[in-house]
Parts: structure tokens; C-alpha cells; sequence
């Protein structure tokens, strides 16, 4: 098809994939909370069957790509994404010039309280509010919402991993000592509850707040609390340079204080990222290992006020890859 002269950073900037098959491209669909619209669905499969080939790649970050896009056609392909942009409001500097940037990877979410019962919030709107708040953006990190500590949306690998909690509310006056509350939080949760004296105690040392007692209690004794509250796990991650799971932070706490920090990980980022970074891209979680956590936790604190049941980890450690001597 001739030679053609690609700026690899520029196209990959707008949210195409660098391909190896020569002369091709892939183009991603950014998907926040991992819902679409069938309209938008529709006319994902339109672009694949007239610049693809006919084959749509669903990501591991629940976003889409459309493979074997000629090069000749990115610009066809933006001015045809622009009505899912629209439908999934996602954030734009230019009309009709398709996706803005591609550090800042998809919001993950699980469906939550929108479709399961174990789930303590709406993850769709808050991965929603979040991808409002830091797209577009090329600085390279990860956020992901799960409903509850079943974690289905495996959180623990993101720099920013946040799970439902819930505070358990006990009528006495419903519950009839079945003890299926019990017993579930035994099998399904960490056994926080007992029964003193025909009424159940929960051990708040204990409990995680998953609701799992809410779930399974027959006479609705236990109730979800009107607060949402969250466990904030940090700085999980992938790749070559030692993968580590993410480690708890805060619990119980509020989801205006998440978004903030969310947002001041990126003024962290601007401050210390490696000017030489390939590309410009550093991911978080390499830079807070060259400045030290308490530097990272300075700036991510700018203007938060934690609320009242907040719990916060004084130090944070993270796994990484230990081998043993020669067997």
C-alpha cells in the first residue's frame, strides 16, 4: 500500500494501537464502568465490518478494540466514533477527532448494586464521575470499582482499587435468632457475628462490611447502611518491572475523599514523573518507589477530609517477587 509516514506517539495518543501487521491499525473504544449503550454496540460493529475486518476485541479493561484499520483510515474512524463519545459522554477536546488521549486507562467496574445483590453501591456512576474527573490524561494509571470485597472486578491490580463496604444496620426487634446470618458471615465472610443471649453482636474489629448478613438475613433484621463507604487499596500493578497486588489504605471511607485523591495523583505525577520516560509515560506506581510512599501520601491528601469512621494504614507494604535459593 505504499510507505506512510506514521507518528507512532500521535496515533497511539488518539487512541489506536500500533499494530505489527504493517499498514494497520486497531482502534480503542474507551468504555467507563464497562456499560454501553446497544445503539453505540451497534455502531462499534458498523466500523469493524467497514474499515476491520469484521472482528471486535473485547480488552481486559472492559473497553473495545477494532482491529485491521488501515492507517489511510484513522481519520474516517475518528469522525465515525464520535456519536459513541457522545453517548458514553466521555470527555473531548475536538469534535470529530476521535479519543483525546490513552495514558489514563478505562475506569473498571463490576455491575454492583445496579445488578447483584452483594453489591453496596452503584460502581457504574462512580467509575462514570471518576473517568469525568481525570480523562483525557496521558499520565499512565489504572482505577477500578468493585461492589464489594468479593472484589469481581479484581481491584487489587490497579493503582487505585476501590471497594464497597457497608455498615450493617441490626433491628433486634425483627431478628428471630435463626442465625443465618451467622452462618453465612462464617462461610461466605470472616465470621464476625455471634449470637449473645438469643440477639446477634457484630464485632466491628472485625467486620469487613461486605453485607453478606444483609443478603442472607430472612426477616430483614440486617439492612444496608445509608452511608457508602469504601476500602481504598493502593498501587497494584502489572508488568515487568516486580507486579505486586495492591495493599489496603483506608477503610470506611467517603467517596468525595476518593475522588480527590484520584485527582491529586496526577499533580503528584506532573511533579515527579521522569522527564526521560518512553513516550512521556511513567507508570504511578515506579515513581511513588523512587519518591517514598510519604511523599506520594502528602500530595494525595491536598485538601481531603477523611470522614469520622475513616481507618487509615500508618504504613503501607507491598509484595513483590521473592525467589528462593537454588532448590
Amino acid at each position: 500500500m505504499g510507505n506512510l509516514d506514521i507518528h507512532v506517539g500521535k496515533l497511539k495518543k488518539n487512541a489506536f494501537r500500533y499494530s505489527k501487521v504493517r499498514g494497520e491499525t486497531a482502534s480503542r473504544i474507551r468504555i467507563p464502568g464497562g456499560v454501553i449503550d446497544a445503539a453505540s454496540m451497534a455502531k462499534v460493529v458498523e466500523i469493524a465490518e467497514k474499515y476491520g475486518k469484521g472482528v471486535i476485541d473485547i480488552t481486559n479493561r472492559q473497553g473495545i478494540e477494532i482491529p485491521g484499520i488501515a492507517l489511510t483510515d484513522v481519520d474516517k474512524v475518528n469522525q465515525e466514533v464520535q456519536s459513541i463519545i457522545d453517548a458514553l459522554h466521555i470527555n473531548q477536546e475536538k469534535e470529530g477527532a476521535g479519543y483525546p488521549a490513552s495514558g489514563t486507562r478505562n475506569v473498571e467496574a463490576c455491575p454492583g448494586a445496579r445488578l447483584c445483590p452483594f453489591g453496596c453501591y452503584d460502581t457504574t456512576a462512580l467509575a462514570k464521575r471518576i473517568e469525568g474527573e481525570i480523562f483525557p490524561s496521558d499520565r499512565h494509571v489504572k482505577v477500578a470499582c468493585t461492589g464489594c470485597s468479593n472484589d469481581c472486578a479484581k481491584v487489587r491490580l490497579a493503582d487505585f482499587g476501590i471497594i464497597g463496604m457497608t455498615e450493617p444496620q441490626y433491628d433486634p426487634d425483627r431478628c428471630v435468632a435463626c442465625e443465618q446470618c451467622i452462618n453465612y458471615c462464617k462461610k461466605r465472610s470472616v465470621g464476625a457475628l455471634s449470637l449473645v443471649n438469643g440477639k446477634v453482636v457484630r464485632d466491628t474489629n472485625k467486620c469487613i462490611g461486605c453485607g453478606v448478613c444483609v443478603a442472607y438475613c430472612p426477616t430483614r433484621a440486617w439492612t444496608r447502611s445509608r452511608e457508602h463507604y469504601f476500602r481504598l487499596v493502593l498501587l497494584g500493578r502489572t508488568g515487568k518491572k516486580n507486579p505486586r497486588l495492591a495493599e489496603d489504605f483506608i477503610k470506611w471511607c467517603d467517596e468525595e475523599s476518593i475522588v480527590k485523591m484520584i485527582k491529586n495523583c496526577y499533580a503528584y505525577i506532573e511533579e515527579y514523573i521522569d522527564p526521560n520516560a518512553v513516550e512521556h509515560k511513567e507508570h504511578v506506581g515506579y515513581i511513588v518507589d523512587r519518591t517514598g510512599f510519604e511523599e506520594f501520601k502528602k500530595w494525595i491528601f491536598k485538601d481531603v477530609t477523611l470522614g469520622p469512621k475513616a481507618e487509615v494504614a500508618k504504613t503501607m507494604y507491598w509484595s513483590g517477587k521473592h525467589y528462593d535459593h537454588p532448590y
